[in-house]
């Protein structure tokens, strides 16, 4: 049995520790209401802009107009094919796709329970089916963001095409914009013929799913895609309505996802800091109670010595 000194420095110890454990849960929660704010604000209106686009797409003379310059629906074109009848998160094969590049966000800090574990698991099954369906490792194109899955990469033996973990947890439209354009211009340039995403999304903050989804070409019917035609009034003509939106789309959905995936992380912190100052809480009680035990038990025993030596 540990004496009454160790017990008592243990107790001190779990103390200090729930005081850091609740600092922590208390900043993260702070910055989890921060990012729910601008999630909130932003997710509506890129899910509603990119619902209207699917809404104009529907169009059949569209359509044909949009063959030659987006290739929309042409595969043999000569143009990229933006804009397809895909499943959301449908995996290519080597025969159909030749190249393909794959955006993995996680955090670049710890303490945030199974966060990481759960995308790098899923992200290692994501390419352990791409490797099955025939591709190699040179044939993926990785864009990481945050230290945790750029390191797993990194150890992988992975080609990582860009690094940018400087954004991870701080989510900022530029940066967003940056990325949108590089992977839009390495599609367009037919370097990479699909573009995956892979991030986690917050649910709420006990749930934080990995989502994996087709960033490029885009899955129409996944956003608001029907059969019946939405008979929009559209000023100017369609056709330049889609170039103007089709960007916009597609910038407005890398930084919601940055800022999604930031939600999640802080959402996830919080409650790992949560369930460890409970975990705290609960020790300390334990201590506590074997200090009580402990002490009791001395006292009883100098109290039995003393009784003891008046009858000698």
């Amino acid at each position: 049995m540990s004496s009454l000194k160790e017990i008592k420095s243990r107790i001190a110890s779990v103390k200090n520790t729930l005081k850091i454990t609740s600092a922590m849960k208390m900043v993260a929660s702070a910055k989890l209401h921060k990012a729910q704010t601008a999630i909130a604000g932003k997710l509506p209106y890129e899910q509603k802009l990119h619902h209207i686009l699917a809404g104009i797409l529907q169009d059949d003379d569209l359509q044909k107009s949009l063959h030659d310059e987006l290739g929309f629906g042409n595969p043999h074109g000569h143009s990229p094919v933006m804009l397809q009848d895909i499943s959301f998160d449908e995996l290519p094969s080597r025969d159909k796709v030749s190249r393909v590049a794959i955006v993995a966000v996680s955090s670049s800090s710890s303490m945030c329970g199974s966060f990481n574990a759960t995308l790098i698991r899923q992200f290692d099954q994501t390419m352990d089916q791409l490797l099955k369906s025939g591709y190699s490792k040179e044939d993926v194109d990785l864009y990481v963001v945050g230290k945790k899955i750029a390191d797993h990469a990194g150890r992988k033996g992975y080609h990582v095409e860009a690094d940018l973990s400087e954004i991870a947890g701080k989510p900022d439209y530029d940066a967003a914009v940056e990325l949108a354009d590089a992977l839009v211009e390495s599609f367009s340039c037919g370097e990479v013929s699909q573009v995956i995403l892979l991030y986690s999304h917050f649910e709420s903050t006990s749930s934080q799913p990995v989502v994996r989804e087709n960033y490029l070409p885009l899955a129409l019917h996944d956003y608001g895609y029907t059969d019946e035609p939405v008979d929009y009034i559209l000023e100017p003509d369609p056709l330049q309505l889609v170039r103007d939106l089709l960007p916009k789309v597609l910038k407005l959905k890398m930084y919601a996802v940055l800022l999604d995936a930031s939600a999640a992380e802080h959402a996830a912190r919080t409650l790992a800091m949560q369930i460890a100052s409970d975990n705290a809480k609960d020790l300390i009680s334990e201590l506590t109670l074997e200090y009580n035990k402990s002490r009791q038990q001395a006292i009883t025993a100098e109290i039995l010595d003393l009784v003891g030596g008046s009858f000698n």
